[in-house]
């Protein structure tokens, strides 16, 4: 790889690597995890990165990497290694922390792939053409999944929330509150 593609990408890297690592805490529930799996995909995309000119959108392409990294990684749970002592991670502030952790213990129930398009479409605000292309499906598997996991996220949190409770939920005007709630 030649120099000045070298730092384009340790340029790419450093500017989504936040945003990667929480779409992946946000699919797996674990920042070590999440951690592991955000690099594996920087991996991968650091050996396409020579192609990137072939790749009509790489922040669709990165989530699509990462997405699969994610369902990887959880279809071969039992083969990772186990810790016997698990430390407190700092949670991050939140507008509402105790909505935070009902919603991602709500995330944590959810099948990966359900987790994957709840994310992609509402954390990462990609649309469903979008969200498709970085999991490798149809639309219609997009729409699918996305009624199933609201359905059943739904069903968890209550039915009567409203969507201003829920603002995860519900596409709201302003996304930054949305991304709030999921932080």
């Amino acid at each position: 790889m030649r120099t000045g593609d070298l730092e384009e990408f340790r340029g790419f890297a450093q500017e989504r690597l936040v945003h990667l690592r929480r779409a992946a805490y946000l699919m797996c529930g674990d920042w070590h995890h999440a951690e592991d799996i955000t690099q594996t995909a920087l991996a991968k995309l650091y050996s396409v990165w020579g192609r990137r000119r072939q790749i009509r959108n790489m922040e669709a392409y990165a989530h699509r990497v990462l997405t699969r990294a994610c369902v990887d990684h959880m279809r071969r749970r039992w083969r990772r290694e186990q810790p016997s002592c698990v430390l407190p991670d700092r949670a991050e502030p939140c507008a509402d922390p105790a909505l935070g952790l009902q919603v991602r213990a709500a995330l944590a129930v959810l099948p990966p792939r359900q987790r994957a398009v709840v994310v992609l479409r509402y954390w990462a605000d990609l649309d469903i053409a979008a969200t498709a292309a970085a999991m490798g499906c149809s639309i219609g598997t997009v729409k699918s999944h996305t009624a199933r996991a609201l359905a059943r996220l739904r069903s968890l949190l209550g039915d009567d929330a409203d969507s201003d409770t829920f603002g995860a939920f519900a596409p709201p005007a302003d996304s930054t509150r949305r991304k709030a709630v999921l932080r």
